[in-house]
């Protein structure tokens, strides 16, 4: 082959690289195309089945609330879910003494501040307290004290848990007395209970 054969396929050659230049080009970015379309349709995927799922679960979730309410709100009545509403335990006692036709009652009621045994529970994200009330009693004989604490759970007030009682005699009695008379003195530890959601947490900006 002569310098004119060469001369004469430069311009064809040249094309053909061109050519095979691009063609590689084509292929190359092709692939990335294709690479990125796999990877957006697997994107799309995976949020069609997140979107899914928290459609499910917010059904579900519905359902529960829907199922639960009435309960919920006959605890938020009785006193066991939200805030202490003292005032509402402290006419509770007032009604209980009352009814259960005792001799009165003194009380003392604490601190608010975790629930002692709240581990045993599992209460999860609900926080649960107690405010320890120390109550006192005299009574004419030891059914009173039943009596007391059945209608204090009738009120409503409050839900509550008796940890103890003490009862003793009462020392220096008129024996000849007609009328009623207080034969028993009584103390009692009580734990006063509400339950609360745990306070949300601040969303990071």
């Amino acid at each position: 082959m002569n310098r004119e054969d060469l001369d004469a396929l430069r311009v064809p050659l040249i094309a053909l690289a061109i050519t095979l230049l691009a063609a590689v080009l084509v292929v190359y970015f092709s692939v990335i195309m294709l690479d990125e379309s796999r990877k957006s349709r697997t994107q799309r995927e995976t949020q069609l089945r997140d979107a899914r799922l928290r459609i499910q679960n917010a059904g579900e979730e519905k359902e529960r609330i829907v199922q639960y309410v009435g309960r919920y709100q006959q605890l938020a009545q009785a006193g066991f879910v939200g805030e202490e509403q003292r005032i509402n335990w402290l006419d509770s006692l007032r009604i209980a003494n009352q009814d259960a036709q005792i001799f009165g009652v003194e009380y003392d009621i604490g601190a608010q501040k975790p629930y002692t045994y709240a581990s045993e529970f599992d209460p999860g994200k609900l926080v649960l307290q107690e405010s320890l009330t120390h109550l006192k009693f005299r009574l004419l004989h030891e059914e009173d004290l039943l009596r007391f604490f059945r209608a204090l759970a009738r009120q409503g007030g409050g839900f509550f848990t008796l940890d103890q009682c003490q009862i003793r005699r009462q020392s220096g009695k008129d024996v000849t007395a007609v009328q009623f008379q207080a034969n028993l003195a009584a103390e009692c530890e009580v734990r006063w209970l509400t339950i609360n959601p745990a306070p949300a947490t601040e969303k990071k900006k």
